[in-house]
């Protein structure tokens, strides 16, 4: 069994002929009246800026104009897809982010980068009077610390970005 869509309803343009007894020799749906004369009104305001005066020329270019970028514009907007959508998705296409396909910046180069010779180290926080520690067990405290960096093969932590020299 076959089952029929609607389809059919759909296809049926709402046109308007024009007046009774006296029709236009061509069809034109409501929506290609409302596309052609914003159209026209976009392209004569167009022609009055580059500096095109008023007369029959410029109009019945005007008009041709019209004609060709309405049916150019009615050829893509449909039941399925109403100017509305179609306007939205021409808006979203335009702002949508685009791949840059020039790289930004020019050669990498090294010759703007300082080399100190030793490693930065943490700076020492200072011990006000009141310091329950006396600097005998600070010096005992960094001697150990020293004796462990001996055993473990002088690095605890690996440090990212920073040469150290090489060992004798």
């Amino acid at each position: 069994m076959r089952v029929r869509t609607d389809d059919e309803v759909y296809r049926v343009d709402a046109v308007w002929l024009g007046p009774p007894k006296a029709t236009f020799p061509w069809r034109a749906r409501y929506v290609a009246w409302g596309v052609g004369i914003a159209v026209f009104l976009l392209v004569l305001t167009v022609e009055r800026q580059l500096g095109f005066g008023f007369s029959f020329f410029t109009t019945a270019w005007a008009l041709i104009i019209t004609v060709v970028l309405t049916r150019f514009i009615c050829a893509r907007i449909s039941h399925e897809r109403p100017l509305s959508a179609a306007m939205a998705m021409w808006v979203r296409e335009l702002l949508a982010p685009r791949e840059r396909t020039a790289g930004v910046g020019g050669a990498a180069s090294a010759a703007r980068i300082r080399v100190n010779p030793q490693r930065p180290r943490r700076r020492q926080k200072k011990r006000g009077k009141g310091s329950r520690r006396s600097t005998a067990s600070t010096v005992q405290v960094s001697e150990q610390a020293q004796k462990n960096r001996r055993r473990s093969g002088g690095r605890k932590k690996e440090v990212r970005g920073v040469r150290t020299p090489a060992r004798p």
